[in-house]
C-alpha cells in the first residue's frame, strides 16, 4: 500500500463517514464519470504517460490502478454482481483499508495533470475519477493537512497565505517606489482599486509574501504596454485550491471573490497571473461551480503578453537574454487550458537561444508540483522521485535557464534543480520579458 500513515483520529473511518463518502460518489455520478469508470480495457497505455510510472515503474503508479480503487467502490454500489458476489468483479466495501488506498491513490501519487487522459485510446478521464475520490475524502475530512489548511485559510482570509489587506497595500506601495527608482520615473504606478480600468490583474500570494519582485515585473510590462490596469483589495488571489481538494463549495466561494472584485472595480477583462491551476479554475471551471456565465472575459497574463507583442505595444531586445532557454509547459495552461503557442511566440522574441524539451506542449511531462502536491509534505519524497523524468528532460536540452508560467511549477522546478543538482536557473516567463523591454 503506502509508507505514509494517516494515524490522526480524523482519518479513522466510521459508518457515518462511509455513508457520506458514498453519497458524494452517488451525487457526482454523471454520464462522463460513469463512462470513464466503465470503459477502461486495461491496455496499460496510460502507464508510460504518467511521470510517476516513468520515473518509478510499479503498479501503484499506473493511472488505471488509481482509477481502479474508485471502480471497486463503484462496483460494490452499482454493479448487480458486485453487490452479490463482489469478489467476482473486484468490488470492495469502503472500509478503513480501502479509504487508505484511496488517500494514497488520489492524493499521494497523482497531480491530476491529464497526460494519461490524452493518451488513453478509450478516452478514460482518470483526472475526473481522481478528483471524485478527492471529493469523497474531503467530504469526510480526510484531506491531507497541508492541502486542507491552504483551502481553509483562503476561505477565512480571502487568500491562501492569510496576507492582510494592510500588508498587501504596503507591499504594493514598496514595489511601486522601487519601480519608480529603477526607471527614474515618478509617474510609474501600481494602481489599486482603480475604477473603470480595462484590466483587473490578479496575484499569487507567494509574490506578496516571498517574491514581491514578480509584482514589479508585471507592473513593468503593463506600464511599458501603456495598459489601463488595476489590482483590487476585494479579490486578488489567482489561486483556487478547491480544484485540488475536490470541494466544489469551497471552489465556488473562492471563484466568487474575483467576480466581486470585477464588479467592484468595473474592469472589463480579468487577467490571471502566471498560475496554471488558477487560470484553469477561473477560465474553464468557475462558471460550472458558480452556475452562471461571466459577463466578462478571462485571460492569462501569458496570452496578454503575446497580444502586446503582436500589436506592437511591447518592444523587446532578445540580446539581453543571451543564455540558452527552455520552456516547461504547465499542465493546467497547456494540456488543460490550450495555451501552447503563446509562450513560444513570446520566447522567440525575448531570448536569443530557445530550445524545446522533448516532449513538449500538450505532451509535456508534469513537473510534479500540480494537484496541490507542494502543500502535502507527507508525499514530498515520492513527488521528488517522480520528478526524475522532468530532470532528465531539462538536462537533455543543455539549457541554462528553465522558463515557465506557473508558480507551483516554479517552486517544484527549483526543488528539482536542487535535488538533481541541475546547473540551471528557474525563471518566470514574464521575468525574461521584463528584462528585455526596450523603453521608449
Amino acid at each position: 500500500m503506502t509508507d505514509e500513515k494517516f494515524t490522526a483520529e480524523r482519518f479513522k473511518l466510521t459508518d457515518e463517514k462511509a455513508a457520506l463518502a458514498l453519497d458524494v460518489l452517488r451525487q457526482r455520478l454523471n454520464r462522463q464519470l460513469e463512462a470513464s469508470l466503465e470503459v477502461c480495457v486495461r491496455c496499460g497505455v496510460c502507464a508510460e504517460s504518467c511521470h510517476y510510472y516513468v520515473s518509478d515503474p510499479k503498479p501503484e503508479h499506473v493511472p488505471a490502478y488509481r482509477a481502479e480503487q474508485v471502480r471497486k467502490v463503484y462496483r460494490r454500489l452499482f454493479d448487480p454482481l458486485g453487490r452479490r458476489s463482489p469478489g467476482w468483479v473486484g468490488a470492495a466495501e469502503l472500509d478503513q483499508e480501502m479509504v487508505e488506498k484511496l488517500i494514497y491513490a488520489a492524493f499521494g501519487t497523482c497531480t491530476m495533470c491529464g497526460r494519461c487522459v490524452i493518451n488513453c485510446p478509450m478516452g478514460v478521464d482518470t483526472r475526473h475519477i481522481v478528483r471524485t475520490a478527492r471529493a469523497m475524502l474531503t467530504a469526510i475530512d480526510m484531506t491531507p493537512e497541508g492541502l486542507k489548511a491552504t483551502v481553509d485559510v483562503h476561505l477565512e482570509a480571502g487568500n491562501n497565505m492569510g496576507v492582510t489587506e494592510e500588508d498587501f497595500i504596503d507591499t504594493l506601495e514598496w514595489m511601486e517606489e522601487e519601480l519608480q527608482d529603477e526607471l527614474e520615473n515618478p509617474n510609474i504606478k501600481i494602481p489599486v482599486n482603480k475604477k473603470g480600468a480595462r484590466v483587473l490583474y490578479t496575484l499569487n500570494p507567494r509574490e506578496v509574501k516571498y517574491f514581491p519582485y514578480l509584482i514589479q515585473t508585471a507592473a513593468k510590462i503593463f506600464n511599458a504596454a501603456g495598459e489601463d490596469w488595476t489590482l483590487s483589495t476585494v479579490g486578488w488571489d489567482v489561486t483556487n485550491y478547491g480544484l485540488f481538494s475536490g470541494d466544489d463549495n469551497a471552489a465556488r466561494t473562492i471563484a466568487s471573490n474575483l467576480e466581486r472584485a470585477m464588479a467592484d472595480t468595473g474592469a472589463q477583462v480579468l487577467v490571471m497571473a502566471e498560475c496554471g491551476h488558477g487560470y484553469r479554475s477561473q477560465r474553464w471551471e468557475a462558471e460550472n461551480w458558480l452556475g452562471h456565465r461571466y459577463p466578462f472575459p478571462v485571460t492569462s497574463f501569458v496570452e496578454l503578453q503575446a497580444q502586446y507583442l503582436k500589436e506592437g505595444r511591447l518592444k523587446l531586445d532578445p540580446a539581453v537574454n543571451d543564455k540558452r532557454v527552455t520552456y516547461h509547459d504547465p499542465c493546467n495552461q497547456a494540456r488543460n487550458g490550450g495555451i501552447v503557442d503563446e509562450p513560444r511566440y513570446i520566447l522567440r522574441r525575448a531570448v536569443m537561444d530557445f530550445v524545446e524539451m522533448e516532449p513538449h506542449g500538450v505532451e509535456n511531462y508534469c513537473c510534479g508540483g500540480g494537484g496541490g502536491m507542494l502543500a502535502m509534505s507527507e508525499f514530498a519524497p515520492a513527488r521528488l522521485a517522480a520528478a526524475k523524468v522532468k530532470a532528465d528532460q531539462i538536462a537533455a536540452t543543455g539549457a541554462e535557464i528553465v522558463a515557465t508560467s506557473c508558480h507551483n511549477c516554479l517552486d517544484q522546478l527549483d526543488e528539482i534543480r536542487r535535488h538533481y543538482k541541475l546547473p540551471v536557473k528557474i525563471k518566470n516567463l514574464s521575468e525574461l520579458v521584463a528584462a528585455a523591454i526596450v523603453w521608449e
